[in-house]
């Protein structure tokens, strides 16, 4: 009897907290020019009319402009991380995000305030890329897009250099814009493909001159503090950053509980096997726990949503998508087996809040989307996510293994 009215209270607890989330409502809304196009793109203009973009249709959003939001930092018990920076006209959002977690971690793990590369990174993940293809004979994927644990990867190999050294920034430009350069790359290699001509010696030279024109010839020899450095050596004698402490962390349903999986997306160009898979409860409770002990997550996910609102800078999901009682492990997959959740964003979480029982993020983004808004503004490249819009969205993240150690246990050998 105790047990079976035990069930009664616990589904009464839930059909309470079900009926106070209100309703939301949708709008239709046109859309406007923002940071990118007001900003960015100007940039991007004075050197290639073409990349302005077409005319959008009309969004239906969340209407969210009657609503109160945590949406200012100092609301947030924060960690330490360099100020929010833009990935320009380019889809490299996953070494921004990643690159911003290894500054707070470097930060965390020895003192020191370093700016480090993105573009030092992107241009060796675009060799490795075209790497690839070559040798798979054309069936490779070859993207600007890719994964956080890209940046662990190619700095294994190619080390770490700070933004001083190597900015990948045409002469004249305050944003990057690979559009051109990428064309230039992709036609080059079809043109190998079409001609079956598979010289990986002289490909990949041809890609690198193609990218030393575009972003320059990235630095062989660091000089730091008067001492000087290869790449690798400025990641291990330097920055001490260990890249192989740092683990990824996925749910979804459609590969085994418990067990290192592929991520099965476009951007996981590698095949890359080295996921932990956890269900929900285990990775929302493992990314709590995580920004709460003072560690940041580099997370990725989709956020072409209509809770997603750029003039709040807030993300939730609203009650016409799914009440936020009903997310779960099975909603959570519906969304990604039909292509409404896509893999389309990386960012970096640096703080939380608590209001009226549910947990808000303060998520640091390269995109344009976050800025907006006056850029005067302490939020400027900030985001505000409330959990469920995280709990469903945000498909992974990346974190130092120390955060995760009790997850990890229940991998065994495995």
């Amino acid at each position: 009897m105790k047990k079976f009215a035990g069930s009664i209270l616990a589904i009464l607890i839930f059909l309470t907290a079900f009926s106070q989330q209100p309703k939301d409502k949708g709008i239709l809304t046109d859309p406007k020019a923002g940071y990118f196009q007001n900003t960015i793109m100007k940039d991007a203009n004075t050197f290639d009319q073409s990349l302005i973009p077409e005319k959008k249709e009309r969004k239906f959003l969340a209407d969210l402009s009657n609503m109160d939001f945590p949406n200012k930092v100092n609301l947030y018990q924060q960690e330490w991380r360099l100020p929010p920076v833009s990935q320009g006209s380019t889809s490299t959002c996953w070494c921004f995000s990643a690159i911003s977690l290894f500054e707070s971690e470097l930060k965390r793990l020895t003192g020191q305030e370093i700016k480090l590369s993105e573009m030092y990174i992107v241009y060796w993940e675009y060799v490795e890329k075209a790497r690839k293809f070559i040798r798979e004979r054309g069936n490779s994927t070859f993207g600007e897009g890719s994964e956080c644990n890209a940046v662990m990867r190619q700095g294994a190999i190619y080390g770490m250099v700070p933004e001083s050294a190597y900015t990948g920034l045409e002469p004249g430009r305050t944003f990057h814009s690979h559009a051109k350069m990428h064309k230039e790359l992709h036609s080059y290699l079809e043109s190998l493909k079409a001609s079956n001509s598979w010289n990986e010696e002289e490909a990949i030279s041809t890609i690198k001159s193609i990218m030393n024109h575009y972003m320059g010839k990235p630095p062989t020899i660091v000089t730091w503090k008067d001492k000087t450095y290869t790449p690798k050596e400025f990641l291990s004698n330097v920055l001490k950053l260990k890249l192989e402490d740092y683990v990824d962390i996925l749910s979804i349903m459609q590969q085994p509980y418990w067990e290192k999986v592929e991520y099965e997306v476009t951007d996981n160009w590698w095949h890359s096997k080295e996921y932990f898979n956890v269900p929900l409860e285990d990775y929302m409770n493992a990314l709590k726990n995580a920004i709460r002990n003072h560690y940041t997550l580099a997370i990725g996910g989709d956020v072409s949503e209509a809770g997603l609102n750029r003039d709040q800078q807030v993300a939730i999901i609203p009650t016409f998508d799914i009440p936020m009682a009903y997310i779960d492990d099975n909603a959570r997959q519906f969304r990604f087996s039909n292509g409404s959740t896509t893999d389309d964003h990386g960012l970096h979480l640096v703080g939380y809040y608590e209001k009226n029982g549910n947990d808000w993020y303060l998520i640091k983004d390269s995109g344009s989307g976050s800025k907006s808004n006056d850029e005067k503004a302490e939020e400027f490249g900030y985001y505000f996510f409330r959990d469920d819009f995280i709990k469903l969205k945000m498909m992974s993240f990346t974190v130092h293994k120390d955060a995760v150690k009790d997850l990890l246990k229940k991998f065994g050998s495995k």
